[in-house]
């Protein structure tokens, strides 16, 4: 026998690995492409769920501001109901043979308007329609124009920028009282307006001087007010967006136009808006500053208040109503035509957008790609 022949072949024994460790060794070098499927009674949660949490949170918020919306309604809505009753009613105008006010009411209904839009009332109305759109245009104009390069001012870098901050609050914190009686030793025939025109110029009479001074006075005292405003929507812009514009060879007026002027635009018109129906129950500034029989400066508030104290209080209370429903218009007017961006997050958030924005985790929830 030879030696091949001689030797005894032996199986191979192959070492026994368990699965575990395999596993183990190669877990690291795995990916897995999907994750495990989540059970079959896992489900997403139902929309009348979500739908009941949204109602839920509604109903709590009405709770919460419920105090506060009845002494709105309280303050607000009785002075409005009783006007507009009064305006339909003629009480006892006058005094009788004793100097006793004439007791007593009877129903007139619509009168007391028709009556105010013509005849010598209506002359009057008109003159006091006109005043008040003539000091609200041209005072909120000034103002903002005005209040926007104040803004400017302030916004850049210089020294004494905190105390200039600070000093341009006295005029809108000086009580309009003060202010008026201020503004009117200003404009007196010997004041310092004429002293610095060489002219003698009387401010308080009836015409456009009377205008003037109104218009002054009011400006001067309203103007910081936008500036603050306006101040607090340029600090929100980031200073990247001017310097990108700049090393684009965009210039001052082109960089004001596009990038500063839409995003202080919010705040700009929140001013505006504020100002405007400020302006249009303007009152205790021409009364202090001119006087309230003055022709010229009579506004809707100084008609209604000198009815009301000649003993005319239907039709006091139809100018009132009148003066209200005339702020109602133009507020709703400017908002719908230049306040977009005021009613943006309203518009947008709505509750069928509220609930779709609530299920959208939950119907995106898949296997990651």
């Amino acid at each position: 026998m030879n030696g091949r022949a001689g030797r005894v072949s032996s199986p191979r024994v192959r070492p026994v690995v368990s699965s575990r460790l395999i596993a183990r060794k190669t877990e690291p070098f795995m990916t897995t492409s999907a994750p495990a499927a989540a059970p079959p009674h896992a489900k997403p949660a139902p929309k009348n769920r979500i739908r009941r949490a949204h109602r839920g949170e509604g109903r709590l918020a009405a709770l919460l501001l419920s105090p506060t919306l009845l002494v709105l309604a309280l303050v607000i809505g009785y002075p409005l109901v009783s006007a507009l009753r009064g305006s339909l009613y003629q009480r006892g105008e006058g005094l009788d043979a004793n100097g006793f006010v004439i007791s007593g009411e009877h129903f007139v209904g619509l009168r007391n308007y028709t009556d105010a839009f013509t005849g010598a009332n209506g002359s009057r109305f008109w003159n006091a329609f006109g005043n008040t759109t003539f000091f609200t245009v041209t005072s909120v104009v000034l103002e903002t124009v005005i209040g926007l390069a104040m803004a400017l001012i302030m916004h850049h870098a210089l020294r004494g920028r905190a105390l200039l901050r600070a000093s341009i609050l006295v005029p809108w914190a000086v009580p309009t009282a003060v202010s008026g009686l201020l503004w009117r030793w200003v404009f007196d025939a010997n004041g310092i307006a004429n002293n610095l025109l060489g002219q003698q110029i009387l401010w308080s009479a009836d015409g456009w001087p009377a205008k003037c001074a109104v218009v002054i006075a009011d400006t001067w005292k309203t103007a910081p007010f936008i500036g603050l405003l306006t101040l607090a929507g340029l600090q929100l812009i980031p200073a990247e967006l001017h310097e990108a514009a700049r090393v684009d060879g965009a210039n001052a007026w082109i960089r004001f136009r596009k990038i500063t002027l839409p995003l202080i635009k919010p705040a700009l018109l929140v001013a505006v808006l504020f100002r405007l129906l400020d302006v249009l129950r303007m009152f205790d500034l021409p009364y202090l500053l001119v006087g309230n029989q003055k022709y010229s400066v009579q506004t809707l508030s100084v008609l209604a208040f000198n009815e009301a104290n000649n003993l005319h209080y239907g039709p006091a209370a139809a100018y009132a109503t009148l003066l209200f429903v005339y702020v109602v218009i133009v507020a709703y007017a400017f908002v719908k035509i230049l306040g977009t961006d005021l009613l943006a997050g309203a518009r947008t958030r709505t509750p069928a957008r509220r609930r779709r924005s609530a299920t959208r985790p939950l119907a995106g929830r898949g296997t990651p790609a």
